[in-house]
């Protein structure tokens, strides 16, 4: 199996090499890449591998760009630290979606996945987006949270939630009604629960709503700043880097 990785982290990508290699020692990692250029050159003049790891955020910006430069014709791991990319991934033969930090476990259920995706199509000549999605394990995302306060449970349904923030390590649920709660999930964990459709990471501190977001302006430094239809503890600020997938997101609904 030749494997290409691209990652603009030298570290991430070497630290990934070792667990692939670790778990398949019979692979071959053909080439390391760290740009949107340098993948687009690669892959024109070698052609696609038997599988690709990817990140989505390079240096010289979003690796979905690479699709629109060249035909990719193997499977797509992709590795990142952003949960809004998921639909994105499945379109650019996506067959698994690993956050960062990931585990030597996840990178073994995602060749798993590898496997079985040969094996689907192998079956199904012309299979449908639903079972697709079923079979590299996309769903729909969690429809509740269930927050203890003021002595009793709760349940508070996703679509009821505006935004979730974190503060000084406390993690907390913003409705629309402008009622607040607290859970102890971690905002990388919460991310991981929701549907990348409905919900976008800002920054490291605000998962917010696409139902919740009022306007977008331009600000200083090409950053967007993002107003909601409830108040914010904070300016909700986006930075030039994820202004392009931030846009698109919004559009393609």
């Amino acid at each position: 199996m030749k494997i290409i990785i691209i990652e603009d982290e030298i570290k991430a990508a070497k630290s990934l090499a070792n667990l692939i290699m670790q778990l398949k020692p019979a692979a071959t990692i053909v080439a390391s890449l760290q740009s949107i250029e340098s993948s687009v050159a690669y892959l024109s003049q070698h052609g696609s591998p038997d599988l690709l790891f990817m990140d989505i955020q390079l240096s010289d910006g979003v690796s979905f760009e690479i699709f629109k430069s060249v035909k990719i014709n193997c499977p797509v791991i992709f590795c990142t630290a952003y949960g809004e990319y998921a639909m994105d991934a499945i379109k650019a033969n996506g067959i698994d979606y690993i956050l960062k930090p990931f585990s030597k476990e996840q990178l073994q259920q995602a060749f798993e996945k590898v496997d079985n995706f040969k094996n689907f199509f192998q079956q199904n000549t012309q299979p449908d987006l639903a079972a697709l999605l079923k079979m590299i394990g996309v769903d729909e995302g969690k429809k509740s949270f269930l927050v203890f306060q003021n002595n009793k449970y709760v349940t508070i349904s996703t679509e009821d939630i505006a935004f979730i923030y974190i503060s000084n390590d406390t993690t907390t649920i913003v409705t629309f009604r402008e009622k607040t709660y607290t859970i102890t999930q971690s905002l990388d964990q919460v991310q991981g629960q929701l549907s990348a459709k409905q919900f976008y990471r800002l920054n490291r501190q605000y998962l917010v709503s696409f139902s919740a977001i009022k306007e977008v302006e331009h600000y200083y430094g090409r950053k967007l700043l993002v107003k909601l239809t409830v108040p914010s503890p904070d300016d909700l600020l986006l930075g030039k880097e994820k202004t392009t997938a931030f846009l698109e997101w919004l559009e393609n609904r």
